[in-house]
């Protein structure tokens, strides 16, 4: 428990996988299952909590070096560490989508959808394998310059499950495909910001704060190559948002006074 008396939240890393569609800049977004502890029924991106082995020093690497990435998030070498490679594994498990290439930074793995992958895919949500024991075998090295900052939000002290969370952006790699795998979502699908906005004002896709909010941000990018370029989109600091209870609703009350609507989901 933190001195304040709240939950201690925990390091998670959450991407946003990008594509160029007909209509301009893609994103691709979840529906996580109603019922889940955390988030049920909320459009949200690829994502989740560090596993201690992603921090594995022998990992191979290539791209910005962890020290880098701590400089850009305000976090320590090794939590640096961790967050990158839990974004590489979690797009993995929940995606299908493996940002690793060759070790001297040259090509990136075009296709990881056989079965000998999915194989491996699921020895890693069991935790039977780890992402640097996965690497290891086939040769790669994770791409840390797939990646790029984009935002980084903080659960309010008042909320029972806390998370500290590092958003990354990253293309779709070249002769990979987004696969709906993941046993958390019974939804998968690409949409342009606007679009998925326009669902959420109009009550059928509900979303959290942090979703919502990175969304709009995403949405002054025309494409991928303007996306990836302009990320973070402002400094990076921690948003960690208060609630406001009104007539009209509960809101969630940014640091800079933006005030977000809070939803729930339909009913299943």
């Amino acid at each position: 428990m933190s001195a304040a008396g709240g939950t201690e939240p925990r390091q998670a890393a959450t991407v946003l996988v990008l594509r160029d569609g007909v209509d301009g800049l893609e994103v691709y977004l979840l529906r996580r299952t109603r019922g889940m502890p955390f988030a049920g029924g909320m459009t949200a991106y690829p994502g989740g909590g560090v596993d201690p082995r992603d921090g594995d020093t022998e990992i191979a690497w290539a791209g910005p070096s962890p020290d880098r990435w701590a400089a850009a998030f305000g976090c320590d070498e090794r939590t640096a560490r961790e967050l990158v490679c839990a974004a590489v594994r979690e797009t993995f498990e929940e995606a299908g989508v493996l940002l690793a290439g060759d070790p001297d930074g040259g090509s990136v793995v075009p296709d990881v959808s056989g079965d000998d992958w999915e194989e491996q895919r699921q020895a890693l949500l069991a935790r039977e394998l780890s992402l640097a024991e996965l690497l290891a075998g086939r040769g790669l090295a994770v791409r840390s310059d797939l990646l790029r900052p984009f935002a980084h939000w903080i659960t309010p002290p008042v909320e029972p499950r806390r998370y500290d969370t590092k958003f990354f952006v990253a293309a779709l790699p070249v002769g990979q495909e987004a696969r709906h795998v993941s046993g958390e979502a019974d939804e998968a699908t690409w949409l342009t910001p606007a679009a998925a906005l326009a669902e959420l004002t109009a009550g059928a896709r509900p979303m959290l704060p942090p979703t919502s909010h990175t969304l709009g941000q995403l949405a002054t990018f025309p494409d991928v190559a303007a996306a990836l370029a302009g990320s973070p989109p402002e400094p990076l600091h921690p948003i960690s948002p208060r609630f406001e209870e009104t007539p009209e609703g509960r809101w969630a009350v940014l640091p800079d006074g933006t005030r977000i609507r809070m939803v729930v989901p339909l009913p299943a």
